[in-house]
Order: structure tokens, then C-alpha cells, then sequence
């Protein structure tokens, strides 16, 4: 099966392509970077510079691909610069934009399936509710574009087409930076987690985030929660990190600390005990079913590759 995947070289990406080129699949992947073109053209993978946002050489990239994964994604650098007024500007036009002209490109073309990365916080606080892809969902003002996103897979569908929504929850992996950001602040006493000790957080590991990429080339259309199948509420998940790590768990934050943080605090501080049924009654299911399980395997990666940020 000819694949076009864009996002290639991120957390996500670079753990799904291996697993499809050994599946024997022809890819050609999105890459701007010279040097990792290299590395990705040793293992098989065709690779090409793309502006997403220009339709035209968007169509023609994709003329002749069955299927394409779109997992393009600008996060901010840091923690504390996704506060800042502006700080998801190019992702918000990636997400407008990109998507729209890449879900253009496929109902013009040959392709007949379309996987668009979603982000699964948008629900409503559910408190200890399961939240399935059919819970109310309340976007806040930096990600109302997830929903621009999701409708160009949608608008796949309608045209005949299979449109995926993939709705990641929030990733967890040794070679994440905010998943490093949030370790040193344990270490240095702190808690990570707005909300309140008892609000459900769930959560995903890259490399399970990258099967159910993979997995997703055989869904049946439609919206699916990409999450572990065990929920943390905030007190356990920072536990589950400290002891991962060996520190003590820090105390929760203080309530007025979601204020400061804006729109995005009250995103942060929802409890979102998120389902990952229906994805599982497709066959798909996580190596990790919770984050105690999954920290300990990035923790172990950490003892053989530890980074130079993480020594301190």
C-alpha cells in the first residue's frame, strides 16, 4: 500500500514508520530537514519537502498514495512559552490550513483514507464519568482549530471517502520535551498538574500513540480516543512519575494557579476520564494500560540513553 505521512519525524511519527516499512508498505514521508531525509531514505522511505499550505503541490504530492496520515503538528518550545499570546499560531494554521488542503488533495485523487491527529482534551469536565468520542466536547481558545482538523477528515467521509480523527490523549515518552520538563519539576519539588488531586487525567505513550496510527489504516471511519485503559487522576499520575523516578511526589498545585494560566489552565485542570472502547473493539489495544506501567519503561530507557538535560 502506497502511504503518504506527514509529521514524520516527530514523537509520533518516528515511532509509526518503522512499524509500517516492516509491514512492507511503500512510504513517502514529509521531511524538511536534509539530514534526516537522509537517515529516513536508508530505511527505505521516499521523502519530500512540502509546503502544506500550498494546494496545489499538496495535490500533486499526494497523486498515486492509497492512503494518508496527516500528523503535522508546531507545538510551542516549552511549557511556559505555550502561555504566551500567539504560542499556537503556526499550529493553529497547520490545523486550519494544512488539513484542509491535504483532505482537498485526497478527494481529488486516488486515495481512499484519510488519519487526521486530534487532540482528545476538548471534552467537558466529566469528573469520574467514562468519556467516550460521544461526550460533550468545549474547546477553549488557543485549540478550537482541533475542530477545523477533524472536519477535514470529516468532509472525507462525506465525499465518499474514510476520514479518521484520531484523539490523542496527552502523550507521555523518554524523548518528549514536555514529558522531560515535567520530570525536573518533580525533582525540584514541584507538581506539574493544575486541578484538583482527585480530577482524572488521561493519558498515552508515543509508542502506543504510533501503533494506533498504524492501526488506523484499517478503522472504519469515524472519531476514536487514543488513551491508556487506565485513567490517573492527578494525584496518582504524579505518584506514578515520581516513583518512576525515584523522588518524592510534590504537593498539588495551588487552585488560583489555573487562573493565572488562562484558557488553557481551565483546560488542564478538567477531569477527563477518557475511553478507549471503541478503538479497542477494532483490535487495537495499549502496551502501557497505565501510566505506572508506562513510566517505568521510560524510566528504564532514560538509565541507557540518559539526556544531558536530565544529569541535572
Amino acid at each position: 500500500m502506497k502511504i503518504f505521512i506527514t509529521g514524520a519525524t516527530g514523537v509520533v511519527g518516528r515511532r509509526a514508520i518503522p512499524i509500517l516499512v516492516a509491514a512492507g508498505h511503500d512510504l513517502t514521508a514529509v521531511v524538511r530537514d536534509p539530514a534526516r531525509r537522509g537517515v529516513l531514505a536508508r530505511k527505505g522511505v521516499t521523502t519530500v519537502g512540502l509546503d502544506l499550505f500550498d494546494r496545489d503541490a499538496v495535490r500533486r504530492a499526494i497523486d498515486g498514495q492509497d492512503v494518508v496520515i496527516n500528523l503535522a503538528t508546531h507545538m510551542p518550545s516549552s511549557m511556559m512559552t505555550m502561555m504566551l499570546p500567539g504560542a499556537f499560531r503556526e499550529n493553529d494554521h497547520i490545523r486550519r490550513e494544512g488539513a484542509a488542503n491535504l483532505a482537498s488533495a485526497v478527494l481529488a485523487g486516488s486515495a481512499g483514507r484519510f488519519i487526521q491527529e486530534s487532540f482528545a482534551p476538548v471534552y467537558d469536565d466529566g469528573g469520574a464519568r467514562w468519556l467516550d468520542e460521544s461526550a460533550p466536547v468545549r474547546p477553549v481558545h488557543y485549540n478550537r482549530t482541533v475542530f477545523d482538523a477533524e472536519r477535514a477528515a470529516q468532509q472525507v467521509t462525506a465525499g465518499g471517502r474514510v476520514g479518521i480523527v484520531l484523539r490523542f490523549a496527552w502523550f507521555y515518552g523518554p524523548d518528549g520535551r514536555f514529558f522531560r520538563e515535567t520530570v525536573k519539576m518533580v525533582r525540584r519539588g514541584m507538581s506539574p498538574l493544575p486541578g484538583r488531586a482527585d480530577a482524572y487525567f488521561s493519558s498515552i505513550s508515543h509508542d502506543d500513540a504510533a501503533t494506533a496510527v498504524v492501526a488506523a489504516i484499517d478503522l472504519p471511519a469515524g472519531i476514536y480516543n487514543v488513551c491508556d485503559d487506565e485513567p490517573a487522576t492527578r494525584h496518582e499520575y504524579v505518584v506514578a512519575l515520581a516513583d518512576a523516578f525515584g523522588l518524592s511526589a510534590p504537593k498539588p498545585l495551588p487552585a488560583w494557579i489555573s487562573k493565572l494560566m488562562g484558557s488553557a489552565g481551565e483546560l488542564f485542570s478538567r477531569s477527563q476520564r477518557m475511553s478507549n472502547a471503541k478503538l479497542r473493539s477494532e483490535g487495537w489495544s495499549p502496551t502501557h494500560p497505565n501510566v505506572r506501567e508506562g513510566f517505568a519503561a521510560a524510566r528504564s530507557y532514560v538509565v541507557f540513553n540518559p539526556p544531558t538535560s536530565w544529569r541535572r
